[in-house]
């Protein structure tokens, strides 16, 4: 079996490498560097099963250039804030442009291809818990919908691309997640959190720290990817993937200060504009139809991922 990952270098992406080498799948790994990093894959240079191959996704790839496929995994996005701000109209070309010329790939190729969306497709949301059916509450015109509204699409292109080519197409909505490899400097509250904690840096809740968020561990999501994409053919999703454990900002700061032993203090900033109040997966269809549930407890997750970063953060 052999599998191309997009975002390969990524925090997920390599991961994602990571488990399907380990299931003995050949792996295309491509990336354009931007927000992924060629520490997370180096463990591979060796690994005959693993090929490497720096392209933006926004670049149309030919099957000459990556052979015969079974799967697609596109995770090519920049995922934090902080990245994907940066450069909004690069982030709709990677979601709109990328993911269309992966499509065609697909096409040609015969491959399944999984589309990894994301949990910000619900915006600011009015239900709690989140459900797949739920259209989600998106501000078009604000400085995250250059993401929200680029998965939103990604996503519609991958349904009438099944609809109208008969391709095999799955697709995920990925709910905050965590471990190590996580870009130290990404901005995310678990990342920062610790990397803040380690350095005795003042630890920075936005907001009164009240907003909700879901946290699941790397492996255990890694685990929902595959099993997507080796559903049934019908089920072509969206499915949620994340942890239903629920914590507020302020506490998932206060336990990783006890955690790390760290004397930094709690320190508050006005909330950006957009952040969701409320983050928490409604996982029904993952345990019925993929017969999944996250495994690992955060106080687990967390120990593994506050090692990592007492290793690469001085």
């Amino acid at each position: 079996m052999r599998a191309l990952v997009t975002g390969a270098a990524g925090f997920l992406g390599s991961h994602l490498c990571d488990r399907l080498r380990r299931d003995g799948v050949e792996v295309l790994g491509i990336d354009n560097l931007d927000t992924g990093r060629r520490v997370n894959i180096a463990h591979l240079a060796g690994d005959a099963g693993f090929r490497f191959l720096e392209h933006d996704i926004t670049q149309a790839l030919s099957p000459a250039e990556v052979g015969p496929l079974d799967v697609i995994f596109n995770l090519a996005c920049p995922a934090s804030p902080f990245a994907y701000q940066r450069d909004p109209l690069f982030t709709l070309d990677t979601n709109y442009i990328g993911t269309r010329n992966l499509l065609e790939l697909a096409r040609d190729i015969g491959a399944v291809i999984l589309q990894a969306s994301t949990s910000e497709v619900y915006g600011d949301p009015t239900i709690h818990p989140q459900v797949e059916s739920y259209w989600g509450n998106v501000n078009c015109f604000g400085t995250r919908s250059c993401y929200d509204e680029g998965k939103r699409v990604a996503e519609t292109l991958m349904l009438e691309y099944g609809r109208r080519y008969g391709l095999r197409v799955k697709v995920v909505r990925i709910f905050n997640t965590y471990g190590p490899r996580m870009d130290p400097e990404d901005g995310r509250v678990v990342s920062s959190f610790i990397v803040q904690a380690v350095r005795g840096e003042p630890i920075t809740v936005f907001g009164d720290g009240s907003q909700t968020r879901s946290l699941c561990y790397v492996d255990d999501l890694i685990d929902g990817l595959v099993r997507m994409a080796a559903s049934e053919p019908d089920f072509i999703g969206p499915v949620n993937l994340g942890n239903p454990t629920e914590l507020t900002v302020l506490e998932t700061a206060r336990i990783i200060k006890e955690m790390t032993g760290s004397s930094s203090p709690i320190v508050f900033k006005d909330l950006p504009q957009d952040d969701p109040m409320k983050r928490k997966p409604d996982i029904s269809v993952a345990e019925s139809r993929l017969g999944w549930r996250p495994q690992i407890p955060f106080a687990d997750g967390a120990t593994r991922t506050i090692e990592h970063f007492r290793d690469v953060v001085e």
